[in-house]
């Protein structure tokens, strides 16, 4: 079983956070890091009941709440269970934490895909993602993610684009 939590606290209330949740699946939206991962993409806007993913990763939308939780269930090719995306109140007035959950069970090659790279890519895909909900509220990490030299190698096997392994 994988139990697999990102968080970033950022000291702004929920709901500004909650408003780029919302629009994360639409193009150009600032939250998704689609710069340098496949665009998170979906048959209709987010919903219950949306279908899509991103790059090879399926998913559809099964529990939605506007500005607070977006949760998907994979389809089970590799990885049987559910990601959320969850903008939490903070501990503090006026404060919040974002996090993104995955929980699952690894079937078929994912027995073997999940602890040799998905897992390591999804990290770097998430922490992006977390730098860029940062970013968007006008709060930078002072220290920006950086994928380890494993994401490298293995984004450079998976045919990325040189510009975006060099990227960051």
């Amino acid at each position: 079983m994988i139990r697999n939590v990102h968080e970033r606290a950022l000291p702004v209330p929920a709901e500004r956070v909650g408003e780029l949740l919302d629009r994360i699946a639409e193009p150009g939206n600032s939250l998704w890091p689609g710069q340098n991962w496949p665009p998170l993409v979906l048959d209709r806007p987010l919903a219950v009941g949306a279908i899509g993913g991103h790059g090879p990763i399926r998913y559809s939308c099964t529990a939605y709440r506007p500005g607070r939780l977006a949760e998907f269930t994979f389809e089970p090719a590799k990885l049987r269970g559910t990601h959320t995306l969850e903008v939490l109140d903070g501990a503090s007035p006026g404060t919040c934490v974002v996090r993104h959950t995955v929980v699952g069970t690894p079937v078929g090659s994912g027995r073997v895909a999940w602890p040799l790279a998905i897992r390591w890519m999804h990290d770097a895909l998430i922490e992006d993602l977390l730098d860029l909900a940062a970013v968007a509220v006008g709060h930078p990490p002072a220290r920006p993610a950086r994928w380890s030299p494993w994401v490298r190698l293995v984004r450079a096997g998976l045919g990325r684009p040189p510009e975006a392994v060099a990227a960051n």
